[in-house]
């Protein structure tokens, strides 16, 4: 359900990567916010840290983060560990070199259309997924990641080396084993995991799959896709809806919204239903 936000005095955060990327876009949006709210004020951090500082000390004032999907990520996951999702009506402008999380729930691309809407738009309540280390995914989830990332952090053009720090606070950090060696990356091809829909099995350890995907909806369950390895005539995808997915098996890698995670032998995901207040465009 969609409410309207009451308040517009916005703290615009300015995301350092896309302020350099694509300055021109950072500026018209922060032109158009500026000329329509009561009041503005317009952080631009230069690291973690500092983006962190000034989103815990917002008091009154509605976020804006102006920046791509993972410093949207960023935000969500930060407010997720502050427990300030509930009281805390988020917008964002996407710039930058990926923006298809933000396109996918509800948010314009254009830099005037999404500045407006974060003017004029209405609050909307959007399930997440939270995993059982805390970590929180907005998009779809797929595993195994893609071959291509192979588990490695994206690179930083620039040669910022806080940029990787950036991206490793959207998995939050786990204790390290020391009795078991780290894994060598790990090969493309079927896996052989155990994916548990509320308890009940979908697919088992005997049969390979190609590619499981789980995706949040808009009613406090997550739609779990699996596509089972084949030989010759391809394989229907098997399909399930519910609040907790748990995937085991041997060690795989998973991407979220912004982030390659793993290797990880288990995890769970619960859909926490209408846990991100987003202002979107008025339907």
């Amino acid at each position: 359900m969609a409410t309207f936000a009451t308040s517009d005095q916005l703290l615009v955060i300015i995301d350092p990567v896309s302020r350099r990327a694509d300055g021109e876009s950072v500026r018209i949006a922060k032109d158009v916010l500026s000329a329509g709210a009561s009041s503005t004020k317009v952080c631009l951090p230069e690291d973690p840290e500092e983006f962190a500082r000034a989103l815990a000390r917002r008091g009154s004032r509605r976020p804006v983060v102006i920046g791509d999907d993972r410093a949207l990520a960023r935000a969500v996951a930060l407010l997720h560990r502050q427990r300030a999702l509930a009281d805390c009506v988020l917008s964002v402008v996407p710039v930058g070199g990926s923006v298809a999380v933000a396109h996918a729930l509800g948010v314009p691309t254009g830099p005037v259309a999404a500045a407006r809407a974060v003017l004029d738009g209405a609050e909307r309540r959007l399930d997440l997924l939270v995993d059982d280390s805390d970590g929180v995914v907005l998009g779809t989830l797929r595993i195994p990641a893609p071959p291509a990332a192979g588990g490695v952090l994206p690179a930083d053009p620039a040669g910022r080396p806080w940029l990787q720090s950036l991206v490793r606070t959207l998995v939050p950090v786990r204790p390290s084993r020391p009795s078991r060696p780290v894994a060598a990356p790990l090969p493309p091809g079927p896996a052989r995991l155990r994916v548990e829909v509320d308890g009940t099995t979908l697919v088992d350890l005997d049969q390979p799959v190609e590619a499981v995907s789980v995706t949040p909806g808009a009613s406090g369950s997550a739609e779990v896709v699996v596509r089972p390895s084949s030989v010759g005539a391809e394989a229907a995808p098997l399909r399930a809806y519910g609040r907790t997915v748990t995937v085991s098996g041997a060690d795989f890698r998973y991407r979220t919204d912004a982030a390659v995670a793993g290797p990880v032998r288990r995890r769970t995901w619960t859909v926490r239903e209408g846990a991100l207040a987003l202002m979107l465009p008025v339907r």
